[in-house]
C-alpha cells in the first residue's frame, strides 16, 4: 500500500520539527502512539531565547500569539509565528509547527501539525497528522473512535489495513483542503494535493491530486 506511506502522503519533512520521527516509521498512524514523547524530547533541545516554558511540558515561541482565553495542557509545542485564538481547547500531547493558525474553539488532541496549517473556525481534530500547508474549513472535524469501539481499519478500495488501534482520525497529506462542515470518519487518510468538498462524509483512503465530492464520486484534478 504505497500510497499510505509516510514518504507519499508528506512531501517535505523540513516543514515539521518531528521530522524524525516520520522518518522512523513507515505508516502515519504508527507515529500516533509517540507524539507525546517526542514533544518532550523536542523541548529539552528548544531555545529558551526562542521559546518560553511557561509550565512544565509546554513550549510557546516567543514570535506566537495567544489569546488570553485560550487554554493549553501538555504535553505541547506552539511554533514560530502561530496564532492560538479565543477558546482554542489544546488538551495535550499537540505538537503545533511554525505560521499555524489554531482557531477559535477549535480542540486539538494528540495531533501532529505541520508548518503553516489552519484549523481556524470551530474544528475537532484528534489522534491526526495534518501536512504542510493543510487546510480544515469551519465546522470540520476528524472523528477518531467507532461507534462499537473495535479497532481501526484503513479501507483502500475494497481492501482494509489493519491497524492495530482504536483511535486514528485523519491524516492529511500536504495541501489538502477540506470544506466546511465535513466529516472525517476513524481512519480516513487523504492524499496531498486533494480537495474534499463541504460537508462531505469522507471514510478511507482518498486518491491524491483528486476532488472527493461524496463517497463514490472522486475526480483527478486537471
Amino acid at each position: 500500500m504505497e500510497q499510505l506511506k509516510n514518504k507519499e502522503l508528506f512531501l517535505n519533512l523540513d516543514q515539521t520539527i518531528a521530522k524524525e520521527l516520520i522518518e522512523s516509521y513507515e505508516y502515519p498512524w504508527e507515529v500516533l502512539p509517540h507524539i507525546g514523547e517526542t514533544i518532550l524530547k523536542i523541548g529539552e533541545t528548544l531555545s529558551p531565547e526562542e521559546y518560553d516554558h511557561p509550565a512544565e511540558d509546554v513550549w510557546i515561541a516567543k514570535s506566537a500569539t495567544i489569546f488570553p482565553t485560550a487554554y493549553i495542557h501538555g504535553p505541547a509545542i506552539i511554533g514560530k509565528n502561530t496564532e492560538v485564538r479565543q477558546s482554542a481547547f489544546i488538551r495535550g500531547n499537540a505538537l503545533v509547527g511554525d505560521d499555524c493558525v489554531v482557531g477559535n474553539s477549535t480542540e486539538l488532541k494528540n495531533v501532529l501539525i505541520f508548518n503553516h496549517v489552519e484549523v481556524p473556525h470551530y474544528n475537532y481534530v484528534g489522534d491526526s497528522i495534518l501536512g504542510y500547508r493543510s487546510h480544515m474549513g469551519a465546522g470540520s472535524i476528524t472523528s477518531n473512535i467507532k461507534a462499537d469501539r473495535k479497532n481501526i481499519e484503513i479501507r483502500v478500495g475494497n481492501e482494509k489495513i489493519a491497524t492495530g488501534m482504536r483511535k486514528i482520525g485523519a491524516i492529511l497529506g500536504d495541501y489538502v483542503e477540506i470544506g466546511c462542515g465535513a466529516v472525517l470518519n476513524p481512519g480516513s487518510v487523504i492524499g496531498h494535493h486533494t480537495n474534499v468538498y463541504p460537508l462531505s462524509m469522507v471514510r478511507g483512503y482518498v486518491e491524491k491530486e483528486s476532488i472527493y465530492k461524496k463517497q463514490g464520486e472522486v475526480v483527478a484534478k486537471e
